[in-house]
């Protein structure tokens, strides 16, 4: 089947979302992201990331986004867990909330290394969508809006890839615009 993505495009989309289209500052954190250290380090370094490394540590997922992998995560940044609600998240890193708090997370992370050029591969096979299953179990389906890769789920959360390929030694890091809940919260 023919991809009805044209090269040009394609070319388009990456060269913008590597020159960071929505924000400097975002695309200048991802590149300053280590690829010889793993996914934890590097979060725990990143400006842009705080509550994500927080959420981690507090999930008990250090060691595994430390040394396993290959992993993608579809990274929040600080101000969609804002937009999330501090509240939220405050509720759910408390101790006895850690199973729906891994849950979130998890909701966030896919098996494997994919880049920005992998799912728009798998986009052209599928007609413009591909279906990327979740380490919590869910599907999540990307999708172009524009020049914009959006993840969506069962439930109708999206998300838009705001910067992308920030490469780790066990996997990649994709930045997002907003939180997706795998249930109601």
């Amino acid at each position: 089947m023919k991809c009805l993505v044209s090269p040009i495009f394609l070319f388009s989309l990456l060269f913008s979302l590597a020159q960071g289209n929505t924000s400097i500052n975002t695309a200048v954190q991802l590149s300053k992201m280590d690829p010889q250290k793993s996914i934890i380090k590097n979060t725990e370094n990143s400006q842009n990331h705080r509550t994500l490394s927080a959420v981690i540590k507090a999930a008990d997922l250090e060691e595994t986004l430390g040394y396993d992998g290959p992993f993608t995560v579809f990274a929040p940044s600080d101000k969609a867990f804002e937009e999330f609600s501090i509240g939220k998240v405050a509720h759910l890193l408390n101790p006895e909330n850690k199973e729906d708090l891994k849950a979130l997370l998890t909701y966030h992370i896919i098996a494997g290394k994919f880049t920005t050029s992998h799912i728009l591969r798998a986009m052209c096979r599928g007609n413009g969508r591909a279906t990327f299953t979740t380490v919590q179990g869910k599907e999540i389906e990307a999708t172009m809006s524009g020049i914009d890769i959006i993840l969506t789920d069962d439930f109708g959360n999206s998300a838009r890839i705001t910067t992308a390929d920030a490469n780790q030694c066990n996997g990649v890091i994709h930045e997002i615009d907003s939180v997706m809940v795998p249930r109601q919260m």
